[in-house]
């Protein structure tokens, strides 16, 4: 999967969404800025977190928005590693099958921030 393309994809979806749906968005877009901004845990844990039940649930673009946010965080490929153990621990196999999309997905996402 080329994982760039599918973001860039699933951003112009999420931009007809919140054309469509303004008010909805916005309150869910509010939502998300206070729990990343508030709390005890820091932003990287909260998106280890995210990035955990992205894999648990199977949800494609939840694990590249969060994967993303992670290379942004300075998250190591090893930590993120330990976090896809821990959703397989809790997923059985089907986590399994996502947290290797999700390992490819960092894979294709932070080469770039490795090289620069």
């Amino acid at each position: 999967m080329d994982w760039k393309a599918y973001l860039d994809t699933t951003r112009d979806e999420l931009r007809a969404l919140n054309r469509a749906l303004p008010e909805a968005t916005r309150g869910y877009g509010a939502l998300s800025k206070a729990v990343k901004e508030h709390g005890v845990l820091g932003l990287k844990e909260k998106e280890f977190v995210a990035l955990g039940i992205s894999v648990a649930i199977r949800c494609d673009a939840c694990i590249a928005f969060h994967v993303e946010a992670l290379v942004r965080a300075g998250a190591s490929r090893a930590e993120v590693s330990d976090v896809l153990a821990m959703a397989v621990q809790m997923g059985g196999g089907p986590s399994l099958m996502y947290a290797a999309r999700a390992l490819a997905c960092w894979d294709q996402l932070a080469a770039p921030a490795a090289e620069g």
